[in-house]
């Protein structure tokens, strides 16, 4: 292996370069880190060369897709940052229905591409996340009950291993590894390109939400559960506890602690009035924001707010029900959130498709559950870090009661063995160590929630 990066064809960033400190930021402001090197690889070759020069000089490996990495693991002080931001190219085979994503592309590329044929793949809320990272962990959004999560419809990874190798994934070749590649991919190499199926999908779409009250969450929770046993699969809900603080909210819940029903109908707009009519007409509306809206507009709704260079924080679990247990725990928590920063615990339904593929096709644990939760704090002041941290990991504590096994790879912050063995379980867990020593055996992948060898 070589020791210098002669050949490498993309651009190498160094400490002392002009370009060092806007090219070493990502998207959480908590990740303030200084890498040895940032290697801006332009192909395949590049990210050999790269992984190579690491291993040679005994060097940390960080890999920045989207670099929207929620623990901060897309860089690393002091090691290699492989870095696959300028290999963007994303290509739509309308006719196969297929999509083909380079390693750095992101989630609001392949919205576009897909929907200029009528079609979607099943990606994440925020379209500036790298669609290679977000695909490694699992991949939730607002269609995953319609078509399940984006690893249900992955067909295929190219991936570099930690020995410089380019080796392709798929149920056909290396089935075993595409087994871990589908919810612990980060611990296996460095995907170059990504293979999707992909589904009809319209341009137009009606969602909206409405915010009650906190006091009638109760009876809002049950409201939601009896219209989640027969929605279609068409229809996704998210429920959110929080203050209400920015409009459309209407005045009189301005600044008071509320709870958000919000829901995502996919299907015909013309069937989205029935379908949404039974959780619609059991509450009163005060302030309706349901509409036709385009699909586009709603993939890119969340964007702005989750904008690069805040600070961040969230922990996450699975659990079976929204009982009216769960919703009084998530209700105690709106509205103690510390001040300067935006707090809030979120639900989202699982189910359907989800549910139809068996729990041990892939790496991803939790697909059987009822609902992901999530408490969540957002902030720009680092002397703000501490109350943050706490208020989330306080809230999700009151929630692990309900929790079930499993937890969404790409919400974990902490990467202890206790902890990731907690997102997989045990068996899955020790099937992805078998996985780990055969194609990483010293470990070179372990910026993510690692697999220990």
């Amino acid at each position: 292996m070589p020791a210098t990066l002669d050949e490498f064809k993309g651009q190498l960033i160094r400490p002392d370069d002009p370009e060092y400190d806007a090219a070493r930021v990502v998207w959480n402001g908590m990740a303030d880190k200084r890498p040895a090197l940032i290697a801006r690889c332009s192909g395949v070759d590049d990210v050999v060369a790269a992984i190579r020069f690491a291993r040679e000089q005994d060097l940390l490996v960080a890999v920045r897709g989207g670099g929207h990495s929620v623990a901060g693991f897309s860089t690393c002080d002091g090691g290699v940052v492989v870095d696959l931001s300028h290999m963007r190219r994303l290509t739509v085979d309308p006719e196969r229905g297929n999509a083909r994503a380079e390693g750095g592309a992101h989630l609001s590329q392949l919205d576009h591409h897909a929907q200029s044929f009528g079609l979607a793949c099943p990606v994440g809320v925020v379209g500036h996340t790298g669609v290679a990272g977000l695909t490694l962990g699992g991949g939730m959004g607002r269609l995953q009950r319609k078509f399940g999560f984006t690893i249900d419809n992955l067909l295929s990874v190219d991936l570099v291993t930690a020995d410089g190798r380019l080796l392709h994934v798929s149920n056909e070749e290396n089935p075993y590894l595409f087994f871990g590649v589908r919810g612990a991919g980060a611990n296996f190499g460095v995907a170059t390109s990504l293979d999707f199926r992909l589904h009809p999908q319209g341009t137009t779409i009606v969602q909206g939400w409405v915010a009650v009250p906190l006091e009638r969450s109760r009876e809002v929770g049950g409201l939601v559960r009896e219209f989640l046993a027969s929605a279609p699969d068409d229809v996704f809900v998210n429920i959110s506890f929080g203050l209400a603080t920015d409009p459309p909210f209407p005045s009189n819940l301005a600044g008071m602690p509320v709870m958000l029903v919000g829901a995502t109908h996919s299907g015909a707009p013309e069937h989205a009035v029935r379908d949404l009519m039974p959780l619609r007409s059991g509450m009163e509306w005060s302030a309706d924001t349901f509409g036709p809206k385009l699909f586009l507009a709603v993939q890119g709704m969340n964007d702005e707010a989750m904008s690069w260079g805040h600070r961040f924080y969230m922990k996450s679990g699975f659990i079976n029900e929204l009982s009216d247990d769960v919703v009084e725990a998530c209700a105690a928590h709106a509205a103690d959130g510390p001040v300067g920063g935006e707090c809030s615990v979120s639900l989202w339904a699982m189910g359907g498709a989800i549910s139809r593929v068996p729990d041990d096709a892939t790496a991803f644990t939790g697909r059987q559950a009822g609902w992901w939760a999530s408490a969540e704090a957002m902030w720009d002041d680092s002397a703000l870090d501490s109350p943050h941290i706490a208020w989330a990991r306080s809230a999700m504590g009151a929630l692990e009661p309900f929790t079930t096994v499993g937890q969404y790879v790409n919400d974990a912050v902490e990467s202890d063995v206790g902890s990731v063995r907690t997102i997989y379980g045990n068996d899955k867990y020790d099937r992805l160590v078998a996985l780990k020593r055969r194609y990483d055996p010293d470990n070179v992948f372990r910026m993510n929630q690692n697999i220990r060898p």
